[in-house]
């Protein structure tokens, strides 16, 4: 016996089944082109030309002229029409065109006056892995209009179709007021950090909190603590499955992928280096200056790519450390960024004040990251929930 076309979460006002239609049937479909790059007289005028990376922006990096636009098979789209990225690395990308612009042949415009635009935006953006996995995986290579306009979808009355639309919409915009609220507090937290710290030549920042008196010191860094690393990790003592995770330069801040035995954490913890709860470990290869404080957990790091100063705070509170490298330039051997060496960690200078004027700038700018990290976990909770809430408001057809 088939399932009834009806989805799983509805609002009370609605009944019946959705009806299954391919694109194609309520859907207009056209691409564009893009104009000779030649010709410089159809550049730089003021039609914003959409590439797939910028479906979903409000700006262009590049602008047609009438010129351009007449003389190519470059077309126009109206804001609110939905545009599909048909190949490249964009290939699936969907989204509602925030601007009227013309696009390119990588782009397939979709315009309707009667079924709404957004549902077919959240209902594509549902299906794009299932769409990729079918006809790109499955062979094709890429997306092409004829594909995209014989994918079938099912469809709920035209109210309907609205009612989830503007759902789904007012959800998009508290996710996107919630991201706001975190530039702005990343921005304030960035331009406290500026006035907290000294700017180069001078001795004393320029905000400076109430009862802190006197200039501040400049040290090197290797003045505060030896450089240390973890005793080297070869390859045939490392597991994919194991006790112990095993912090590579890639995993580095992330879920490690290889572990090593208890028994050889153990022995080269006690008897070789081994960063205490609270150091500040350093990546120096790859991207050089990624930061993570070592919290204490069981867990090993790979030798050479990941340092730290074996500092024991009697110059410099590592709570206040930490925001120093976050003001420090990496320099490293003929400026480039390939790998921190231990002698430039050790030449780098930083500026401190006396330890309980580090402590306050400290504990200022953790509370700004705390505070960060607890409003983008509401980005995340909103983001989960609207993902929870499209599983349940479209109808698959998988029965």
């Amino acid at each position: 016996m088939m399932s009834r076309l009806v989805p799983k979460l509805r609002f009370e006002e609605f009944s019946g089944e959705w009806e299954e239609k391919q694109i194609g049937d309520f859907f207009t479909a056209f691409s564009g082109g893009t104009p000779s790059s030649t010709n410089k007289n159809y550049y730089g005028g003021n039609i914003p030309f959409i590439r797939s990376a910028e479906i979903n922006k409000e700006k262009t990096e590049l602008f047609l002229t009438k010129k351009g636009l007449d003389n190519s098979s470059a077309k126009y789209v109206n804001k609110g029409d939905v545009l599909y990225a048909l190949y490249g690395a964009n290939s699936g990308d969907v989204g509602v065109s925030r601007i009227k612009g013309a696009i390119n042949q990588a782009i397939l415009c979709l315009h309707s006056k009667e079924s709404n635009h957004k549902f077919l935006f959240y209902y594509l953006t549902k299906e794009k892995k299932n769409i990729i996995d079918k006809y790109i995986q499955g062979g094709q290579g890429n997306l092409s209009g004829n594909i995209v306009k014989s994918i079938s979808i099912y469809l709920p009355t035209p109210k309907e179709q609205k009612k989830i639309a503007n759902t789904l919409s007012s959800l998009d915009n508290l996710i996107e007021a919630q991201s706001k609220k975190v530039e702005v507090l990343k921005k304030h937290k960035k331009g406290l950090m500026q006035k907290l710290f000294p700017k180069d030549g001078e001795r004393l920042p320029e905000f400076r909190f109430e009862g802190f008196l006197g200039d501040w010191e400049e040290i090197k860094l290797g003045s505060i603590g030896k450089v240390s690393m973890c005793k080297r990790i070869l390859k045939d003592q490392t597991t994919i499955y194991g006790d112990i995770p095993f912090y590579k330069i890639g995993t580095f801040g992330k879920e490690a992928d290889a572990y090593i035995s208890k028994e050889i954490y153990e022995k080269y913890k006690n008897k070789y280096s081994f960063p205490k709860k609270g150091d500040i470990l350093i990546s120096a290869s790859g991207t050089i200056g990624r930061l993570v404080v070592y919290n204490g957990i069981n867990a090993y790091f790979q030798d050479s790519n990941i340092v730290w100063i074996d500092n024991n705070e009697i110059i410099i509170k590592n709570s206040f450390l930490y925001f120093c490298y976050k003001n420090v330039k990496w320099n490293t051997d003929n400026n480039t960024i390939a790998r921190l060496y231990n002698d430039n960690l050790r030449s780098m200078k930083i500026k401190i004040p006396k330890l309980t004027e580090q402590k306050k700038i400290a504990q200022t700018l953790s509370s700004l990251d705390n505070l960060i990290e607890a409003q983008s976990k509401k980005i995340e909770t909103l983001k989960a929930h609207k993902k929870g809430l499209m599983q349940q408001m479209f109808v698959s057809g998988e029965g």
